[in-house]
C-alpha cells in the first residue's frame, strides 16, 4: 500500500514500514554533571565517516532522557547482543531505575558501559542537528570494541536473533 504524508494523519502506517528495516539494538549511556546515569534503548545507530571515524544516533525529544543527552558531552553506544532482549525493554521502559542492580564499568568521560555487549563505541558529542521531533547526536569514536557473539535485531516490531523472533 503506498501512503501520502501531507501532515501526520499516516503516522502508524509510517512507522510500520519503517520497520521494514532491520535494525540493531543498542543501549546509549551518559553520566549528567551531578554523576547520575542515564540511558535509553536506541535503534538509530549509523556510521557516518571512517576519518574521523563518527557515529549517529537520534534521541526524541519527547523522552525522559533527552535533556542529559541534549547536553552531554560524551555518551557511549553499546550493542547488544542477541541474549540481551531484557535489557533492551529495560532501557526502553520509562519511569523505572534502570541501572538497578546493572553492574557497569566507566568509560571515557565517565560515561558507563555495559560488561556485555555485541559492540561498544564511546564517544565525544561533536554535533547535535535538529531533526523534527527527533535530535540527531554525532559522536566521535574515541574507543571501540567488538566481541565476537551475535547481535539483537529487531525487524517489524520484533526481535530477532540470527534471523528467527526471538522468545
Amino acid at each position: 500500500m503506498t501512503w501520502d504524508l501531507p501532515d501526520n494523519s499516516n503516522s502508524d502506517a509510517f512507522r510500520r514500514t519503517l520497520g521494514c528495516f532491520a535494525t540493531g539494538v543498542a543501549v546509549a549511556m551518559t553520566v549528567t554533571p551531578e554523576g547520575q546515569k542515564v540511558g535509553i534503548t536506541i535503534s538509530s545507530f549509523n556510521s557516518v565517516s571512517l576519518e574521523p571515524p563518527l557515529v549517529l544516533w537520534s534521541i526524541a525529544k519527547s523522552a525522559d532522557t533527552y535533556a542529559a543527552f541534549a547536553r552531554a558531552d560524551y555518551f557511549s553506544v553499546n550493542v547488544l547482543a542477541q541474549h540481551q532482549q531484557d535489557l533492551s525493554l529495560r532501557f526502553s521502559t520509562p519511569g523505572v531505575d534502570r541501572f538497578a542492580a546493572l553492574d557497569c564499568t566507566s568509560g571515557i568521560g565517565g560515561v558507563p558501559l555495559l560488561r556485555e555487549f555485541a559492540a561498544c563505541f564511546e564517544c565525544s558529542t561533536e554535533h547535535r542537528y535538529e531533526g523534527g521531533d527527533h535530535l540527531i547526536i554525532v559522536g566521535r569514536v574515541h574507543r571501540f570494541e567488538d566481541r565476537d557473539v551475535d547481535p539483537l535485531i529487531y525487524f517489524r516490531g520484533l526481535y530477532h536473533a540470527k534471523g528467527e523472533p526471538a522468545d
